[in-house]
């Protein structure tokens, strides 16, 4: 602390970004301020609770970089954040995707819903959206492609298919198409989906006639249903702004700590959704709000306009996004801004008490984890697991938790080679294996390396980490009589620490557990499913390793190529070959 108060009196009162710094060198926060002094003095003078409160308690020391503009300093700030990935910077992580309505006109016209992560994948598509009402995008697809005869399958068959003979295609695979033909359908769903809801309701209308008048009542009442449908979503939708600019309206509310976020999309005139998120903000949250801004239209549709509430910095977010940027004053676009706010406001008020019980559940319990283990830094978990029957089929499972959460990206699997009921080697094997490639990859090691099981697995991960000649923290979960977890091996030291009088730690370690045993469980069946398939099939006379693999591609297991037939198998392999597997998998029951 006397290091911190004398580094505090040399900080400049000029703009910049900071960087909080624990005693292990890592970067644990990233910010940035118009003063760096005034910001920096807040926090170790002033009072902090929270989670702001214990990220305090983390800082060893800070560092600084003076820029010459507050622009400057929100790009350095982003820059560093990608670098450093810091523990509570946590508003770059937001990675959720909403559907879009995709029209592809080449080669032949086809309509679906797609979701798409990256800017640079939905460039040069033909979208519409974003949808966050995922069924209603799946039924308006749905809709549209029972009205106009588009290409329905993929691929490119040799044949006319269903869909063709019950006129919902052109049978482009086959037949030569009029491009006028192509064109008119094309004018008309374009124009729907750019806002022009009159086109489609007058075809459907037109459909409902047509099959009334042929007393196929079904066909039209279906239809009708749709049509009611549609005309609930298009009122939802309508939102009076007539000029069909794309545009997106943010407001927040902000409460103790807490930064409630809310968006709404509105396309060609119509409200088609919103979005809201809340964070336990660590710095200023206007600043907190400017970021999380940014970030969310790094992965999702830009539109042409942007409305904010005030404090929302126009004029560095309009030169980075590229976009416009206002705050109207008065008339139907302040009608909806207000809209946005009372929306934040009412998420907030609702949502509050489940935000913090799963704080206290993922962060928190995370937090008194790292406690417990008297570890530095606890943001990245790696838990192991293995699974085999009676020494065959042998694999392990790695999932990995940061800052409390699941990050499934991150998950791997291991194939282990050991060919008998070994835990340890083939604890010893899954860890070696593991981070032999990060270390050869330069990747980042996990803060803790949780083995479900006791101080057999735990020398097991020691033994392959020593040979590696690396340093993880380890522990271990100790189960009782009824194998049911109950203690916590602390790998460094041995201590066992009972979990009887920590609930929050307790169910965070079994969830972790929970979801470490599934996923390698649900692996291992995938492996035994196709080596007892492989099995069989090399029992079957005229079944080589070509066929075998035909077959595994096709079906994947016994069950489903018990259920196909002698006609479907002679697709792949010939028909007499078809009929001894048949024969052989009757014989088995």
């Amino acid at each position: 602390m006397d290091r911190i108060k004398e580094d505090l009196k040399l900080v400049p009162h000029l703009p910049g970004s900071y960087q909080m710094i624990n005693k292990d060198g890592i970067v644990i926060y990233v910010g940035k301020a118009k003063d760096l002094n005034k910001r920096l003095h807040s926090y170790f003078r002033g009072t902090c609770t929270g989670k702001t409160a214990i990220m305090v308690s983390e800082v060893d020391h800070f560092t600084y970089i003076v820029t010459k503009t507050e622009t400057e300093s929100f790009i350095l700030e982003l820059n560093l954040i990608k670098k450093y990935d810091p523990k509570y910077n946590i508003l770059l992580k937001d990675d959720k995707s909403y559907p879009y309505i995709e029209y592809i006109n080449k080669p032949y016209p086809k309509l679906k819903v797609a979701r798409y992560t990256s800017i640079r994948k939905r460039d040069k598509k033909t979208l519409f959206g974003p949808y966050p009402n995922a069924y209603a995008a799946r039924r308006i697809v749905n809709l549209i492609n029972r009205l106009y005869p588009l290409k329905k399958c993929d691929g490119k068959p040799n044949k006319l298919c269903l869909y063709y003979h019950i006129g919902e295609c052109l049978g482009y695979c086959v037949n030569t198409i009029k491009q006028e033909d192509v064109d008119n359908m094309e004018k008309e769903i374009l124009s729907f989906l750019r806002g022009n809801s009159k086109v489609l309701i007058d075809k459907i209308t037109s459909k409902i006639d047509f099959y009334a008048k042929n007393l196929n009542y079904e066909k039209a009442i279906e239809l009708r249903n749709e049509l009611n449908y549609i005309k609930v979503i298009l009122d939802r939708q309508e939102v009076e702004l007539h000029d069909y600019i794309n545009r997106d309206i943010i407001s927040y509310y902000f409460l103790n700590g807490y930064l409630s976020i809310q968006i709404l999309f509105i396309r060609n005139g119509k409200l088609l959704g919103s979005h809201n998120h809340i964070l336990n903000v660590i710095g200023p949250y206007e600043e907190e709000l400017n970021l999380y801004i940014y970030a969310f239209y790094q992965t999702h549709e830009k539109p042409k306009e942007l409305l904010v509430q005030e404090n929302i910095n126009k004029d560095t977010l309009a030169s980075l996004l590229g976009i416009n940027i206002m705050t109207p004053l008065k008339g139907r676009k302040k009608e909806l801004l207000n809209i946005a706010y009372e929306n934040a406001k009412v998420n907030l008020d609702k949502e509050i008490e489940s935000f913090k019980r799963d704080e206290k559940r993922t962060f928190m319990a995370n937090q008194r984890l790292k406690e417990l283990l008297n570890l530095s830094n606890l943001t990245t978990i790696e838990s192991f697991d293995n699974s085999n029957l009676f020494g065959s089929y042998s694999v392990s499972g790695m999932v990995v938790f940061k800052n409390g959460l699941p990050s499934k990206k991150d998950y791997r699997k291991f194939k282990i080679t050991v060919d008998k009921n070994d835990d340890y080697h083939m604890m010893y094997e899954a860890i070696y294996r593991r981070y032999f490639r990060i270390i050869t990859e330069q990747d980042k090691l996990p803060d803790l390396i949780i083995v479900d099981g006791g101080i057999n697995q735990i020398n097991a991960c020691k033994e392959a980490l020593k040979t590696l000649n690396i340093f993880i923290n380890i522990c271990g979960l100790k189960k009782d009589e009824h194998h049911r977890t109950k203690t916590l091996i602390n790998g460094n030291t041995m201590e066992e620490i009972d979990l009887i009088d920590e609930a929050d730690v307790f169910n965070y370690l079994t969830r972790i557990q929970d979801e470490v045993h599934r996923f390698t469980i649900n692996y291992h069946k995938q492996i035994r499913s196709k080596g007892a398939l492989s099995s069989v099939l090399d029992n079957v006379s005229g079944i080589g390793e070509k066929r075998r693999k035909l077959l595994l591609k096709k079906y994947g297991n016994l069950a489903k190529i018990k259920e196909a037939d002698i006609t479907e198998l002679s697709e792949i392999i010939p028909l007499d070959v078809a009929k001894e597997l048949k024969n052989y998998l009757e014989q088995m029951n």
